[in-house]
């Protein structure tokens, strides 16, 4: 059976329970709205832990002032529903837990955020650091499961990891596609159906990219000139960025010559998309 914890007191008391008991904690951190792709990382994590703490938390520090926090989907009873069978604890705090009256205390986020995310919304990665390492403070995991769907993202917790010494381990899970390819997310379901139609250009665009660099291509310039006259042709509303870069640091590369990764952020009408696919000019394109 699945329990609801809602407050400090009650997931502390869970998670001692749980140590006592010599169990192995996997922490799946998510904002809701749950998908295929977050019940992706709560079977990595049964299939690394014997006790999986599954968080929802729609966390308003990384949002911006003109962000889509207010009508980001929140259906907490069908998540649960969800996740019955599937975790042990379901932590779902109010705001008032996480950030209780006269709370001042930020993560300087590390030198990998400052780009692509960092710089189109400023402030996110302050918040998402800030809201992860106290959910590593209130449940003493010793796995974390990320998904690879929000790579920038994965690759801060990293460095954030490592540089304040948490003995937590990190996973990054491979992200998730629905049959015509547009990434898993919870802010799909904001999409009509014509802007469904457009969104695909997202992953289209990453894959035209994987197969060129499969048939020789290795200039990055050439290669992102094609995936934004993709984006273009598909008439995305915006975008916002799109790159090939190391996989670790994030910073651009010139030439596809090692395994790199390609990122893409773009307005679909209201809805803002992110996607990313690896480029490795050594695998065969598909």
């Amino acid at each position: 059976m699945t329990s609801l914890a809602r407050t400090e007191r009650e997931v502390r008391s869970a998670i001692r329970e749980a140590r006592g008991a010599h169990r192995r904690i996997g922490l799946v951190p998510t904002m809701g709205a749950l998908h295929a792709g977050h019940l992706s990382l709560v079977e990595a994590a049964r299939a690394h832990c014997d006790y999986v703490v599954v968080s929802i938390f729609v966390n308003p520090t990384q949002f911006g002032p003109h962000e889509d926090f207010d009508r980001y989907p929140r259906q907490l009873e069908e998540d649960c529903q969800r996740l019955e069978g599937r975790a042990e604890l379901v932590f779902a705090p109010t705001v008032e837990v996480m950030y209780p009256p006269g709370f001042s205390t930020f993560v300087e986020p590390p030198q990998v955020a400052h780009r692509w995310e960092g710089e189109c919304r400023p402030g996110h990665f302050r918040g998402v650091t800030t809201v992860v390492l106290k959910l590593f403070t209130l449940v003493q995991p010793d796995v974390a499961f990320f998904g690879e769907k929000d790579y920038q993202q994965l690759q801060v917790i990293r460095r954030m990891v490592v540089d304040l010494n948490f003995p937590i381990e990190i996973i990054g899970c491979p992200l998730i596609r629905d049959d015509d390819g547009v990434a898993l997310s919870s802010r799909n379901q904001h999409l009509s159906g014509e802007e469904r139609e457009r969104a695909r250009s997202l992953s289209a665009a990453l894959f035209a990219a994987r197969r060129a660099v499969a048939q020789g291509e290795r200039n990055v310039e050439r290669l992102v000139t094609q995936m934004m006259g993709m984006l273009r042709a598909a008439q995305v509303d915006r975008i916002d960025y799109v790159a090939i870069v190391d996989p670790e640091s994030l910073e651009p590369v010139e030439q596809v010559d090692r395994p790199s990764q390609a990122l893409i952020a773009a307005h679909v009408g209201s809805t803002r998309l992110i996607d990313n696919l690896r480029l490795d000019p050594c695998a065969s394109g598909s």
